[in-house]
């Protein structure tokens, strides 16, 4: 569902924001290359991970947003710095020792430890595009070892060697003394040993296009050209040398690299060229608050996400202020879930200038889906929390007599959501229930709940119980009337938190619900 120009012009959705920039950039002319370039870079030494997924479908939020706003034509380049040198053997790969012989070669000459590609880099390239691909973003794959082999960038590295003092002044503050030392912009292939030199340029001949350097090895001057992949550059310099020879309109990243954005678009000035629009992200937070780190391994993974979640689910958690710190971890899933069904329910009967602040609408680049999902998240993984998990056949058989008419054909959104929370349930919320008896006042007040509930018809609907469940906290004094639906989860359900209890007496059933508090004043729900 496309947008009225005059609404994306003025929506304050961030997307439409960020697009603006792009708007100010070209107005309606198109660039000479003819199209606005939007990229997202990545370092295949590892596999894709959630901020490889996070910054592509941020950036592709924004991409759609800018569309809606000029005719120009768009792409979107992922870049992978396939030529970096391997700096360590993974702990994650098989044949370990065979890729200890090929420390410092670009990647795209390590073989492959899997066995599958002709290199390690060509293989974590189609990890890459596979992930990519799962989730449906438009694309296009930039290999360095292909840009800078092919000569696509031999014109901006020539530049770059022409404007190296400009370069060198811009980057050596920002190094230590040491550091400082034996700095280059250009990376040599050695021609010898295959490796990625780190080594400093005794000559540069700018009208040769070639630098010099001793072998660290031999000691031997070696004169190379800084074009065809005999070079590459330091990955600061690479990205603003990217940036020119593509002519980049739009990158954002983490907020972790302000400073190397600032000094990439430092160079590319320097070298006459326009810096890309973007914006820096903030990083996200394990359990404890910590930043989530790779190497840590703390925080979880896109496929930890998609084991209990939908995809749309964790691109609106990546949509929801992405300038501010947020904590990823499982509890955030059931969350992101049901705020996520909350916006699609709303997005295709809004208004124009709804529809442009619906992050539904982002989340599928204008066209989200019809259909209904007749039940939160969270009231599925408390169904299944009572009735136990293990079979999703019998999930159906009381959603199938809440919302009559409704299968897992019918409704495929539904149909995963069942799944999705028996194994939320299965490994998150199982492991710690832990139900409490009664106090004598709350249970008076459930009795009061069970015999009400029995007056009320078989067939009444959840606002019916909804009114019915408020009247009894309220007539057994509670005046918090939290503290009152806080009992009901922590006495029938077991956990501190829980469902709207109308809609759950709903779907469970008035009868069911009723046994459930009789079996609680028992005391056969803490026993068991």
């Amino acid at each position: 569902m496309s947008l009225p120009r005059e609404i994306a012009l003025t929506a304050k959705a961030w997307p439409f924001e960020e697009a603006r920039k792009l708007l100010a950039r070209y107005g309606a002319e198109k660039p000479k290359k003819g199209y606005v370039l939007f990229e997202t870079g990545y370092g295949p030494s590892g596999l894709p991970h959630i901020g490889t997924f996070g910054e592509v479908v941020r950036t592709s939020m924004v991409r759609r947003a800018f569309e809606q706003l000029s005719d120009i034509p768009t792409k979107l380049f992922c870049f992978s710095d396939d030529m970096d040198g391997l700096r360590k053997v993974p702990d994650n790969v098989p044949n370990r020792d065979m890729l200890a012989g090929f420390l410092g070669k670009p990647l795209t000459q390590v073989p492959d430890p899997f066995g599958t590609h002709p290199s390690f880099g060509e293989h974590n390239n189609a990890r890459l595009q596979a992930f990519l691909d799962g989730f449906g973003f438009q694309y296009e794959f930039k290999s360095a070892t292909q840009m800078y082999k092919s000569g696509a960038f031999d014109e901006t590295l020539l530049r770059m060697l022409r404007h190296y003092d400009a370069v060198m002044k811009i980057i050596l503050p920002t190094l230590g003394a040491e550091r400082q030392a034996t700095y280059s912009p250009f990376l040599p292939i050695c021609p010898r040993t295959g490796i990625v030199l780190q080594v400093p340029m005794v000559a540069r001949d700018e009208a040769a296009g070639t630098v010099s350097y001793r072998d660290p090895e031999t000691d031997a001057l070696v004169e190379v050209p800084v074009t065809g992949g005999h070079c590459k550059m330091q990955w600061k310099a690479d990205w603003a040398m990217r940036w020119l020879g593509l002519e980049v309109d739009y990158e954002m990243a983490g907020k972790d690299l302000i400073s190397s954005v600032e000094l990439a678009g430092k160079i590319v000035k320097a070298l006459g060229g326009t810096p890309p629009e973007g914006f820096n992200y903030e990083l996200f937070l394990d359990q404890n608050g910590e930043k989530i780190s790779k190497s840590k391994g703390n925080g979880l993974s896109v496929e930890d996400w998609l084991t209990y979640a939908p995809d749309e689910s964790l691109s609106l958690f990546m949509y929801q202020q992405p300038r501010r710190a947020k904590r990823l971890y499982f509890d955030a899933i059931p969350k992101a879930v049901d705020e996520y069904l909350t916006y699609l329910d709303k997005v295709s009967s809004e208004p124009a200038e709804k529809q442009a602040e619906n992050p539904a609408w982002h989340i599928h680049g204008g066209v989200p889906p019809a259909g209904k999902v007749p039940l939160t998240f969270g009231i599925l993984l408390n169904l299944a929390s009572v009735v136990g998990a293990q079979d999703s056949s019998v999930l159906w058989g009381f959603i199938s007599r809440y919302a009559p008419g409704t299968t897992p054909e019918s409704n495929p959104l539904l149909a995963r959501l069942v799944t999705y929370a028996g194994a939320y349930y299965r490994d998150f919320v199982a492991p710690t229930k832990a139900f409490r008896a009664a106090t004598d006042t709350e249970s008076v007040a459930l009795a009061d709940l069970a015999a009400e509930l029995k007056a009320l018809p078989s067939d009444a609907d959840a606002e019916a119980f909804q009114t019915l469940v408020f009247e009894i906290g309220k007539r057994h004094g509670f005046t918090e009337l939290r503290e009152w639906f806080k009992t009901l989860y922590e006495v029938l359900l077991g956990q501190p938190q829980g469902p709207r209890m109308g809609s759950f007496i709903a779907l469970y059933g008035r009868d069911n619900s009723v046994a459930l508090i009789e079996k609680a004043l028992r005391g056969e729900l803490l026993a068991a």
